[in-house]
Protein backbone atom coordinates (compact mmCIF):
# COMPACT_ATOMS: atom_id res chain seq x y z
CA UNK A 1 0.00 0.00 0.00
CA UNK A 2 2.81 2.64 0.73
CA UNK A 3 4.40 1.46 -2.82
CA UNK A 4 0.73 2.31 -4.31
CA UNK A 5 0.88 5.54 -2.49
CA UNK A 6 4.18 6.45 -3.18
CA UNK A 7 3.46 5.90 -7.25
CA UNK A 8 0.36 7.98 -6.88
CA UNK A 9 1.88 10.95 -5.78
CA UNK A 10 4.64 10.16 -8.65
CA UNK A 11 2.43 9.45 -11.62
CA UNK A 12 -0.52 11.20 -10.67
CA UNK A 13 1.17 14.81 -10.60
CA UNK A 14 1.17 17.40 -13.52
CA UNK A 15 2.92 16.94 -16.50
CA UNK A 16 3.62 19.78 -19.03
CA UNK A 17 2.07 17.80 -22.11
CA UNK A 18 0.54 19.23 -25.49
CA UNK A 19 -2.17 19.94 -24.19
CA UNK A 20 -2.38 22.84 -21.43
CA UNK A 21 -4.19 23.62 -18.94
CA UNK A 22 -4.89 27.24 -18.45
CA UNK A 23 -7.39 29.09 -17.07
CA UNK A 24 -9.04 32.41 -16.54
CA UNK A 25 -11.83 33.50 -14.47
CA UNK A 26 -12.75 36.59 -12.72
CA UNK A 27 -8.85 38.49 -12.36
CA UNK A 28 -6.92 35.30 -11.63
CA UNK A 29 -4.86 33.26 -14.14
CA UNK A 30 -4.92 29.80 -13.44
CA UNK A 31 -1.84 27.53 -14.85
CA UNK A 32 -2.90 24.19 -14.07
CA UNK A 33 0.45 22.18 -15.37
CA UNK A 34 2.58 24.42 -13.20
CA UNK A 35 0.42 24.66 -10.14
CA UNK A 36 -0.03 28.63 -10.31
CA UNK A 37 -2.68 30.78 -9.60
CA UNK A 38 -1.72 34.41 -10.73
CA UNK A 39 -3.64 38.01 -9.69
CA UNK A 40 -2.26 41.47 -10.62
CA UNK A 41 1.58 39.78 -11.28
CA UNK A 42 1.48 37.73 -7.58
CA UNK A 43 1.62 34.36 -8.17
CA UNK A 44 0.88 31.20 -5.16
CA UNK A 45 1.59 27.77 -5.99
CA UNK A 46 -0.28 25.34 -5.11
CA UNK A 47 -0.42 21.82 -3.85
CA UNK A 48 -1.30 19.57 -6.01
CA UNK A 49 -4.56 18.44 -4.39
CA UNK A 50 -5.40 22.03 -4.60
CA UNK A 51 -4.33 22.75 -7.90
CA UNK A 52 -7.20 19.11 -8.84
CA UNK A 53 -10.18 20.89 -6.54
CA UNK A 54 -9.69 23.99 -8.45
CA UNK A 55 -9.30 22.56 -12.22
CA UNK A 56 -11.87 20.65 -10.87
CA UNK A 57 -14.17 23.50 -10.01
CA UNK A 58 -12.73 25.91 -12.76
CA UNK A 59 -14.07 23.11 -15.40
CA UNK A 60 -17.44 23.00 -13.68
CA UNK A 61 -18.18 26.92 -13.16
CA UNK A 62 -21.42 28.34 -11.76
CA UNK A 63 -22.07 24.56 -11.59
CA UNK A 64 -22.48 22.07 -8.25
CA UNK A 65 -20.07 19.57 -8.42
CA UNK A 66 -20.79 17.29 -5.95
CA UNK A 67 -19.07 16.76 -2.59
CA UNK A 68 -19.23 12.98 -3.06
CA UNK A 69 -17.79 13.45 -6.42
CA UNK A 70 -14.59 15.96 -5.63
CA UNK A 71 -13.69 13.25 -2.95
CA UNK A 72 -13.79 10.46 -4.87
CA UNK A 73 -11.60 11.85 -7.57
CA UNK A 74 -9.26 13.64 -5.88
CA UNK A 75 -8.61 11.32 -2.77
CA UNK A 76 -10.54 8.27 -4.25
CA UNK A 77 -12.33 7.72 -0.71
CA UNK A 78 -15.53 9.39 0.81
CA UNK A 79 -14.97 8.82 4.46
CA UNK A 80 -15.37 11.39 7.29
CA UNK A 81 -11.65 12.34 7.48
CA UNK A 82 -11.62 12.39 3.73
CA UNK A 83 -14.62 15.04 3.87
CA UNK A 84 -13.04 17.17 6.74
CA UNK A 85 -9.74 17.48 4.76
CA UNK A 86 -11.51 18.59 1.76
CA UNK A 87 -13.57 21.03 3.80
CA UNK A 88 -9.65 22.16 4.86
CA UNK A 89 -8.95 22.81 1.47
CA UNK A 90 -12.17 24.75 -0.06
CA UNK A 91 -10.79 27.18 3.11
CA UNK A 92 -7.62 27.34 1.25
CA UNK A 93 -8.96 28.24 -2.00
CA UNK A 94 -11.43 30.53 -0.28
CA UNK A 95 -8.33 32.48 0.84
CA UNK A 96 -6.03 32.36 -2.43
CA UNK A 97 -9.53 33.64 -4.44
CA UNK A 98 -10.28 36.74 -1.71
CA UNK A 99 -8.38 39.02 -3.84
CA UNK A 100 -11.05 39.08 -6.47
CA UNK A 101 -14.61 39.38 -4.52
CA UNK A 102 -16.07 38.81 -8.19
CA UNK A 103 -15.26 34.79 -7.37
CA UNK A 104 -16.13 32.86 -4.75
CA UNK A 105 -16.61 29.14 -3.39
CA UNK A 106 -20.19 28.73 -2.61
CA UNK A 107 -21.48 25.70 -0.56
CA UNK A 108 -24.40 24.28 -1.66
CA UNK A 109 -25.76 23.09 1.98
CA UNK A 110 -26.22 19.56 1.57
CA UNK A 111 -24.87 18.86 -1.94
CA UNK A 112 -21.89 20.34 -2.75
CA UNK A 113 -19.70 23.13 -4.20
CA UNK A 114 -20.05 26.11 -6.73
CA UNK A 115 -17.45 28.52 -7.97
CA UNK A 116 -19.20 31.74 -9.13
CA UNK A 117 -17.68 34.58 -11.30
Amino acid sequence: MRIEAVLKRVYDRPTTSDQSFQFVFGDFKFDFNNQLLSINGKATKLTNKEARLLKMLVQHKNQVVERDVIMKTIWEDDGYFVARSMDVFISKLRKYLAPDPSVTIKNVHGVGYRLEE
